[in-house]
């Protein structure tokens, strides 16, 4: 009996130290989008690391909802993002933004104004989204 309530008392010890705190979040800069074409720029902590993603639906798959993020593995690569989204702004359609893991292209569209394509290198994912939307995207990347 003695020997039950001893290995009753350590157990709990021994199991706790085989567990590990993970410090992980994942917090919206800005909701773009909500509904059937989402559009939101996040920040996701990892333990030591912050990455930056605009997480959105793939128009390249009408009948399908497949969501995608393009990543961005640091503060400085979302500027770039950011940059290339303030200079197009000052552009005309058709001028395009090239990166290595993705392409940012503007359109002009009569009656509905300035839209920018977001392509994917790498699996082709596509997104648009319109001025308004580079305007808040804009806003909130300058204020980290």
């Amino acid at each position: 009996m003695k020997r039950l309530i001893v290995l009753l008392l350590v157990i709990p010890f021994f199991s706790k130290a085989q567990f590990t705190i993970v410090n992980n979040s994942t917090t919206s800069l800005v909701d773009l989008r909500t509904g059937t074409w989402p559009l939101s720029l996040q920040r996701i902590i990892k333990e030591t690391d912050t990455v930056y993603a605009l997480q959105f639906r793939d128009q390249g798959y009408t009948n399908d909802v497949i969501t995608s993020m393009l990543r961005f593995s640091n503060v400085e690569q979302l500027r770039y993002f950011e940059k290339a989204l303030s200079a197009l702004k000052n552009g005309s359609t058709g001028d395009i933004a090239k990166f290595k893991d993705y392409t940012i292209k503007r359109l002009d569209v009569k009656k509905e104004g300035v839209y920018y394509i977001i392509n994917c290198a790498a699996a082709g994912e596509t997104t648009n989204f319109q001025q308004g939307e580079a305007d808040k995207m804009i806003a909130a990347i300058k204020q980290l």
